[in-house]
């Protein structure tokens, strides 16, 4: 005789594990949701700001050939270019008071050198017409086009070295951010297109309307705003060193025998420190001194025809040396990652101190090259522009939609942060998770601790801030 009724244990079973693992995720999606919510309300500002300047620095190529075009192009295009050295003497006679430390040779007849100059302590680029020798224009370095929106992008325009971390902390964040987006977008019905693969629009101005203008492009976009900012994080002042000193602690830098001309590299200066237009990988390559003789030193001229004997490819930067026993650097971070090249040569000699291309590159410094490459919008020219703009287009549709998402949502006299989840166990969880995010970006790490000790020590201990922040 069966003596099992549906209200024995047995029979309640599945019921109760369904109920447990509804509750569980949705502790687990309500933690989720807390995270993503306080770094889009802090950070998407700054993310704005880096995706507008990000998408202007992206066409500098067109907007400064536009804003300078009388600067940048010769009137009429000689037979024969002056030398270097005439040109720079020439350009010396007529600006007293200037020095010149590097000249850039362009790769197009009908455009002017740049000579990188100091004019009584100001930094400027003069370009000069190299049929002529006649400066077509003077401007100075700190305020181009490109140079203002370059530290708006990477200094928020203030500058200095709080403003380049906290644009570092923004970008980091940012991963999280799409990370967890991607968690609270994962469609829970196998079914569902609309309002994850497609926006809803049949409801214009409600709260759905702007969370599917904030999730939808975010999942279409969230690859290419991950590579975007895994591709500028080299440059960053914290994690770009760390990035920098693994990949010359596993040799995929620049190549091992570009350091056998001096036993401690890592007590030199750097050609960073001496070189205008040095691709990333050779930035901290260490700089060999010259033999220093009492003879005269090579011309510009020469070190070009040197550059030309070694096959660098145009457009290429000689900068000069400095002091006696200083060498001059050949150098180009080329729009092609292929033809990068930078070249350390003897002034009295002539001789090749260094010589590393991209060829030499280690497999990290190769991918992260044609990463700044791509971040820059010149890997595969106008397209490449187009994508850069597309994804810095989509962060500002995110950041501005997640604004009315949460103006939608937002109760009175609170912040509208979702609650914390009652279940401790995923609380503790998600935290351990981004412990480790936070571990793999210091400035995140960092940031983490000082959230921690605020809401222990301040928010949880005073009840007006408690109730505004939902704690």
């Amino acid at each position: 005789m069966n003596t099992m009724t549906n209200s024995s244990p047995e029979a309640k079973t599945p019921d109760s594990r369904t109920s447990s693992n509804s509750k569980l995720f949705a502790a687990l999606y309500q933690s989720v949701w807390r995270w993503h919510f306080y770094a889009g309300v802090i950070f998407a500002p700054f993310l704005v700001i880096l995706a507008f300047s990000g998408s202007m620095y992206l066409f500098k190529p067109q907007i400064e050939g536009y804003l300078y075009k009388d600067m940048l192009t010769v009137r009429e295009v000689g037979t024969a270019a002056l030398p270097a050295d005439e040109i720079i003497a020439k350009t010396m006679r007529a600006y007293p008071g200037t020095t010149i430390s590097s000249i850039t040779f362009p790769d197009d007849p009908q455009s002017t050198l740049a000579l990188a100059a100091n004019r009584n302590g100001t930094s400027t680029i003069m370009y000069a017409d190299p049929y002529t020798g006649h400066i077509t224009g003077i401007l100075n370095s700190d305020e181009t086009f490109s140079a203002f929106f370059k530290k708006m992008h990477s200094e928020l325009v203030i500058g200095g070295t709080w403003a380049n971390r906290l644009v570092e902390l923004a970008a980091c964040w940012a991963i999280i951010l799409v990370l967890t987006g991607l968690y609270l977008w994962w469609p829970r019905n196998k079914s569902a297109i609309w309002g994850t693969i497609l926006p809803r629009f049949n409801k214009p101005g409600s709260r759905q309307f702007w969370r599917d203008l904030h999730a939808v492009p975010a999942f279409w976009l969230s690859i290419c705003i991950l590579i975007l900012i895994a591709t500028g994080l080299p440059w960053s002042g914290v994690l770009g060193g760390q990035i920098d000193r693994l990949a010359n602690a596993t040799n995929t830098n620049y190549p091992p025998y570009a350091l056998s001309f001096m036993a401690k590299p890592e007590s030199v200066t750097v050609t960073k420190d001496i070189a205008d237009n040095v691709p990333w990988a050779a930035e901290n390559l260490p700089v060999p001194k010259s033999a220093a003789g009492g003879y005269m030193t090579l011309s510009v001229q020469d070190i070009s025809a040197i550059a030309d004997k070694q096959q660098v490819t145009l457009p290429y930067t000689i900068s000069m040396p400095r002091g006696d026993t200083g060498v001059y650097t050949i150098s180009t971070s080329h729009t092609r990652p292929g033809d990068n090249a930078t070249l350390h040569v003897d002034p009295y000699s002539g001789a090749v101190l260094t010589d590393v291309r991209y060829a030499d590159y280690g497999l990290m410094a190769k991918a992260i090259t044609m990463g700044i490459a791509l971040h820059e919008g010149r890997l595969f020219g106008l397209a490449n522009q187009l994508l850069g703009l597309i994804t810095c287009i989509g962060v500002i549709l995110i950041a501005i939609s997640s604004y009315f998402m949460w103006r939608k949502r937002k109760p009175q006299g609170k912040l509208g942060a979702p609650g914390k989840a009652k279940d401790k166990r995923v609380t503790i969880g998600v935290l351990l998770i981004m412990l480790v995010l936070g571990a793999l970006m210091p400035l995140v790490g960092l940031s983490l601790i000082i959230v921690l000790l605020l809401d222990w020590l301040i928010i949880s201990r005073l009840r007006p801030l408690k109730h505004w922040f939902s704690a």
